[in-house]
């Protein structure tokens, strides 16, 4: 049978009489299937097995302990042969045929009339491939187009209609973290996601390169901050949020970082749930931790710093442990940067405590600073240090490969860094 033959489709068995002759392993698979599809399922075998008997014994399917007979088909709309017997599949089949029934002849998928396909189901999407008859280039077709689907390389979204009340089906917002910028670096939950939705609310510091895969009639919001200008405003964030999934929408907040870590994701999932709307939350890879590495920096080493503590100003830096061995990392923290040093070094933490600064972390246009407590905020003036920036400040700064060598020991193992470009003082 050459592929030109098939026409492809789908049936809809819900409340229908099908029937399978055949107790075995695919026999089960198939009724499963057909189950799960609303048919009302018939097996036709001496002996089944044991999970076909279980659900025959729950009342989900009919099983008739005996040979086919061909009386069997009557009133029925579909037909699975899975015996394992040559001859007893080519008469099921010859039968359905001579009644005009679409048969599935799982001993001879050239004489078949109906092939079943691969089946995958992502979201509301069932993925049904045929591939010539080839069940293993089928199986492997089908997993490649679901793991594309289920990581947002394929699109998933809706082109969604009004009910036949001419009302709009209930949309729902995700709070989805975008990592610290690069595109490669979203999760998998939030790459799917952005590929079903209909409203994107996008900040400065997300994965832009992705706003660029979006279909051309995804509406992308622009609600970017930057230190001291805020063009939107939070409440007026919100707002957007449940107007635009009130309107039946799906909307993505696409935030750098993680939503929960500084990026007050907790306010805008709090004021969707008050208003009656659906909220998700998909964590993403805070910048924190991230851009720290991608300069080779951990923010705890054994032998080094156990903990660490992440703050945003320094008015909160009395409250961290003032010791080397205690990570402190600072987020936009560059405009204050001089003053948090001297906070720290007013607590008591050494003037040659190490202190690294990553700009536009796994980014091309990446940089590092390193210098120690004392020196750090004249070298950040000197080389014109801006943010997007996480400032380091620790022991764990010598085991960056950007650090000077005299910051290093022979205990003191390096990581490979993510990009070459450094600046170091």
């Amino acid at each position: 049978m050459a592929i030109q033959d098939i026409y492809p489709t789908a049936l809809r068995l819900l409340g229908r009489p099908v029937l399978v002759v055949g107790g075995g392993p695919v026999a089960e698979r198939r009724a499963k299937g057909l189950l799960d599809a609303g048919a009302k399922v018939t097996v036709v075998a001496p002996v089944a097995s044991e999970n076909l008997r279980g659900l025959a014994d729950a009342g989900l399917l009919t099983w008739e302990p005996r040979e086919y007979r061909t009386s069997d088909l009557d009133g029925v709309w579909f037909v699975q042969t899975a015996t394992g017997t040559a001859a007893v599949d080519t008469q099921v089949a010859a039968d359905a045929e001579a009644q005009r029934i679409w048969c599935v002849n799982a001993s001879d998928h050239e004489s078949s009339a109906a092939w079943t396909p691969a089946v995958a189901v992502v979201d509301d999407v069932k993925i049904a491939i045929n591939a010539g008859g080839d069940p293993r280039r089928a199986m492997a077709l089908r997993d490649a187009v679901a793991t594309a689907l289920e990581t947002g390389d394929l699109p998933l979204r809706r082109h969604r209609k009004p009910d036949a009340a001419g009302k709009a089906p209930a949309g729902s917002v995700a709070l989805v973290g975008g990592g610290p910028g690069d595109s490669g670096l979203i999760t998998v939950r939030g790459r799917r996601l952005l590929g079903q939705a209909d409203v994107v609310v996008a900040d400065r510091l997300g994965p832009r390169g992705l706003l660029k895969e979006l279909a051309p009639d995804v509406r992308v919001i622009e609600v970017g901050k930057t230190p001291g200008h805020h063009p939107v405003p939070q409440l007026e964030i919100n707002r957007i949020l449940v107007d635009e999934a009130l309107k039946g929408n799906r909307v993505v907040r696409l935030k750098g970082g993680d939503p929960y870590v500084l990026g007050r994701g907790g306010e805008e999932a709090e004021f969707c749930r008050q208003n009656g709307v659906e909220v998700e939350v998909v964590s993403g890879v805070t910048s924190a931790i991230s851009v720290p590495a991608a300069a080779g920096i951990p923010v705890t080493h054994r032998g080094l710093a156990k903990g660490f503590s992440v703050v945003t100003g320094h008015e909160e830096l009395s409250e961290v442990p003032a010791r080397p061995d205690h990570t402190v990392v600072l987020l936009m923290g560059v405009a204050q940067l001089r003053d948090s040093a001297a906070a720290l070094a007013g607590s008591g933490l050494p003037l040659d405590t190490p202190v690294g600064i990553v700009e536009n972390g796994y980014l091309p246009d990446q940089r590092v600073t390193i210098g120690t407590l004392g020196t750090i905020a004249d070298q950040a003036e000197a080389v014109g240090v801006a943010n997007p920036a996480v400032i380091v400040i620790g022991d764990v700064v010598r085991v960056s490969p950007f650090a000077p060598q005299h910051f290093k020991t022979a205990d003191y193992s390096t990581i490979s860094p993510n990009r070459p470009r450094v600046r170091t003082n």
